[in-house]
């Protein structure tokens, strides 16, 4: 088998979304030491992640990720004692300001010379945007969870980016720092990698995962010098 098109994860595989997070926290209230940002970093997460759970589950209807964005703003400025608007209204734009990973833009564009590359996030498209301009990241073209209307890990978003390579699935890849992203696209037919990242989710031993690299240089090297054969599974 060949890979046809390269499918990147964004937040937490392209960029570092949770330092990201816990510098804007930490902005937004002066004094606030490392490790209270950082569990307020975490507050934010997890309610953006169990909100996208509940759309995902029907239990809500969809909005897209900036509005998650700024409700998960509110609860963190809420549990920090902050309630000036106007730092409310900048800490919920921190999804557009997160620093990529210091090895992604060169990777990109080392297998943006021998592959479509593509980004899929449940981020907004106007998150995306904006982050991509932010972090100099540079794809071919990016794709939203918005524009299925739920979230990974649900089939549609999937579908976003096997439609857009215009081949079988099992000739896309999709990379990624997190298992439960790498199991919702092996369960659409997608080629999985996993690229560790730090507050990443690595898969268990009994995950099927085609490739596991250290970095996006290992990745491209890897894909330049060998296809990946028959799926593990």
């Amino acid at each position: 088998m060949t890979i046809d098109v390269v499918v990147f994860d964004v937040l937490g595989t392209l960029v570092d979304e949770p330092s990201g997070l816990r510098d804007a926290v930490a902005a937004a209230v002066p004094g606030m030491d490392q490790d209270t940002a950082a569990d307020l970093a975490r507050l934010w997460q997890a309610h953006v992640a169990g909100e996208q759970e509940r759309i995902v589950g029907g239990g809500r209807a969809f909005v897209p990720g900036h509005v998650l964005d700024a409700e998960a703003a509110a609860v963190v400025a809420r549990a920090a004692g902050v309630d000036d608007p106007d730092v409310v209204a900048t800490l919920g734009d921190a999804g557009t300001r997160l620093p990529a990973w210091p090895d992604s833009a060169d990777g990109l564009a080392r297998l943006a010379r021998a592959f479509p590359v593509v980004g899929l996030s449940n981020a907004s498209r106007t998150t995306l945007l904006r982050l991509a301009a932010g972090a100099g990241l540079r794809w071919h073209q990016a794709l939203s969870a918005q524009d299925a209307r739920t979230y990974k890990p649900a089939p549609a978003v999937y579908r976003l980016a096997v439609d857009l390579a215009g081949a079988p699935p099992g000739r896309t890849l999709l990379v990624a720092a997190h298992a439960w992203d790498l199991r919702g696209a092996a369960a659409a037919g997608m080629r999985t990698a996993y690229l560790p990242r730090p507050g990443g989710d690595p898969p268990a031993d009994d995950d099927c995962v085609d490739l596991h690299v250290t970095d996006m240089a290992e990745l491209a090297a890897t894909l330049a010098t060998s296809r990946p054969g028959a799926h593990p599974c």
